[in-house]
């Protein structure tokens, strides 16, 4: 008994579902200086000087701010490379 994919009427279409986007969350500290958050934005994620004070300066304001996005592996990357640095941050999901 042989049967083609026609005759079975397979459904073969794969579903992709695109991952939420996420994000690593540096929060604010009264530990580290102002000029330290803004030296790691900088060297460990190559922002430019403006972009690295006015993210320091939301973190410092707003108390937090949302340094990156992607996939939670590369996210939780950042987390554990902040942490090293001795800043508080975490993964969170992007909000649409």
């Amino acid at each position: 008994m042989t049967s083609t994919l026609e005759e079975l009427d397979l459904d073969t279409t794969t579903r992709v579902v695109a991952d939420v986007p996420w994000q690593t969350v540096v929060w604010d500290d009264p530990v580290n200086l102002m000029t330290y958050v803004s030296y790691v934005f900088r060297s460990y994620f190559g922002f430019s000087r403006d972009d690295a004070e006015r993210l320091m300066l939301t973190v410092h304001h707003e108390g937090r701010a949302v340094v990156a996005s992607g996939s939670r592996e590369a996210m939780e990357r950042h987390v554990e490379a902040m942490h090293a640095y001795g800043l508080q941050a975490t993964v969170s999901k992007a909000t649409p």
